[in-house]
């Protein structure tokens, strides 16, 4: 299995599901770095003031926002600190919706979450009853700093959570100021009957293996090619994930009725257990 690039939880009423998050995707772009022709040294980036045209260093430039043309409110470090969501190393669900109710245009990134340590009774369990009411878990998830909201989803015996676009962060529809012609056409049957016969057609299962990037395949097929004449370095890129403890799991009908019964209490342990029936 892929390297877990996040421990946590995922927080159910008073039920706390141990899981760990693996990409659902790979990058497999070509990825061009600058190089001097001279001495084949690779060249970066140069902070540059853009009125002067000189460089200047890291120890004075400072992060602003715009706030009217030309003009900028500065943000210390500090501030910014101050202002990022805490991370809570939890998957917390704030509730259920139709799995077809949210619109394709906010779906972003997707992740794999596996079971960790003793949470795998209680991932099925969720990931059932996703499936049994068609609902998808809304939730709010702080990774790197940041604070996203995301869709937890049932795929086929595992969990998927999709990070979702922020609402303000999608334009309406509307913008695109459609003409009657498209939102009220008036399409002949014979039209519609000749378009429907060339779906037809052209319909075949689905079948990953035969969409490829052939960009990406022409220019690593022209590297392999170039490699005996040229020289190959090999670049280390190290990994700092945290390793985290995930949350134990305990007695999950209990949790669950007490999760139903109300809202949780600060000290639990402190209410009055309900026997199974």
């Amino acid at each position: 299995m892929p390297r877990a690039i996040w421990k946590g939880a995922i927080s159910f009423g008073l039920v706390h599901i141990p899981v760990s998050l693996v990409s659902a995707t790979s990058s497999q772009g070509v990825d061009f770095d600058w190089l001097d022709k001279r001495s084949m040294d690779p060249v970066g980036y140069k902070r540059i003031n853009k009125t002067t045209g000189k460089e200047i260093t890291k120890e004075n430039i400072v992060k602003g926002v715009a706030f009217e043309k030309g003009r900028y409110v500065v943000i210390s470090e500090e501030e910014i600190r101050a202002a990022h969501p805490k991370s809570t190393q939890t998957i917390e669900i704030i509730g259920f919706v139709a799995s077809d109710q949210i619109p394709l245009q906010n779906i972003d990134t997707p992740y794999f979450l596996a079971p960790d340590k003793r949470g795998g009774k209680v991932y099925a369990l969720l990931r059932e009853t996703l499936k049994k009411t068609d609902k998808v878990a809304l939730a709010n998830v702080v990774l790197h700093t940041k604070q996203h909201l995301a869709a937890l989803m049932p795929l086929e015996s595992a969990l998927i959570l999709v990070m979702l676009r922020w609402p303000a962060e999608v334009r309406s529809l509307d913008e695109l100021e459609l003409g009657d012609d498209v939102t009220k056409p008036s399409l002949a049957k014979g039209e519609l009957d000749m378009a429907k016969r060339l779906v037809e057609d052209m319909s075949a299962d689905w079948q990953p293996d035969e969409y490829r990037d052939s960009f990406q395949e022409k220019i690593m097929a022209l590297v392999a090619r170039k490699a005996k004449a040229g020289k190959i370095e090999d670049v280390e890129t190290g990994n700092d994930t945290e390793e985290r403890k995930s949350a134990d799991v305990i007695d999950l009908t209990e949790l669950l009725k007490r999760s139903l019964a109300g809202k949780p209490s600060k000290k639990p342990a402190a209410k009055k257990s309900n026997k199974a029936s």
